[in-house]
């Protein structure tokens, strides 16, 4: 098969990490999540008490870390082994915690942690070269030769109300006012940082998900790809890799990873 890379960048709240799962399910692919690999990193920084003022300290945290996505679950479970002499922890659950959303943003500002980042995500996409990957620089810089790139956008008022709804239903009640200020200025940091900032690729189809449902949403995605590449992308159900992370990286990956691996 060819390789096909589909990006889907936008704002946080836009629909971006839901519509990306969905889509990649119906067109059999995988699913990057590359916001959860900075709010992984947010983690292991609120862990080790480092703010993002400690430039040094978050960077070396990054350059040690290695980060691995079981892509048999649904949706994909992101493991983080802090050092190499560290097991590696399933830390999905808390990537939507307050307090990691607020630290993530201007973690993801730090230069040199876009950069260990970005590799990592390339790195992904060479050895998974079928996916599509979500984020706020996946088809400007990550991938910038993508087959196909989308911009969900929304009101941050829209954007807003989501969040604090998903919030809710994972059993983490916010208020909605302080989400839709929190949301405002990560669009500021996110639209303003020199490295990686959040843009609109020229190339990209620009997508207003305001008064749109999930599934028009996707709906209307799926049809453009299918529509511009009839055959490359075969109408059949997804099927789980068999293995993740790829059998290249076997020999670092921890031996809790790989037992995980082994019970697929």
């Amino acid at each position: 098969m060819q390789p096909l890379v589909v990006t889907l960048d936008g704002p946080a709240g836009s629909g971006k990490s839901s519509v990306a799962r969905a889509l990649a399910q119906r067109l059999g692919l995988e699913f990057l999540d590359t916001g959860a690999m900075y709010r992984g990193l947010a983690v292991l920084c609120l862990e080790a008490r480092l703010t993002p003022q400690d430039v040094p300290g978050v960077v070396h945290l990054a350059q040690q870390m290695r980060m691995y996505f079981d892509w048999h679950a649904d949706p994909p479970r992101l493991l983080v082994q802090a050092r190499p002499d560290q097991p590696a922890r399933d830390l999905t659950d808390r990537l939507r915690d307050p307090e990691v959303t607020a630290l993530a943003s201007p973690i993801s500002a730090i230069a040199a942690v876009r950069e260990v980042l970005v590799r990592e995500q390339q790195r992904i996409g060479h050895e998974h070269p079928r996916l599509i990957s979500e984020g706020r620089d996946q088809g400007s810089v990550v991938f910038p030769t993508a087959t196909a790139k989308f911009y969900l956008d929304a009101t941050p008022q829209v954007r807003a109300e989501r969040r604090t709804r998903q919030l809710a239903a994972a059993g983490k009640p916010v208020d909605q006012a302080e989400v839709l200020r929190q949301i405002t200025e990560r669009d500021r940091r996110d639209s303003t940082r020199k490295d990686g900032p959040l843009v609109c690729p020229p190339d990209a189809t620009v997508v207003d998900t305001s008064n749109m449902p999930l599934d028009q949403v996707i709906n209307h995605l799926e049809t453009l790809v299918r529509a511009k590449l009839p055959a490359q992308v075969p109408p059949v159900p997804r099927v789980p890799p068999t293995a993740v992370p790829s059998s290249s990286d076997a020999r670092r990956v921890p031996s809790n990873v790989r037992s995980k691996r082994g019970q697929r």
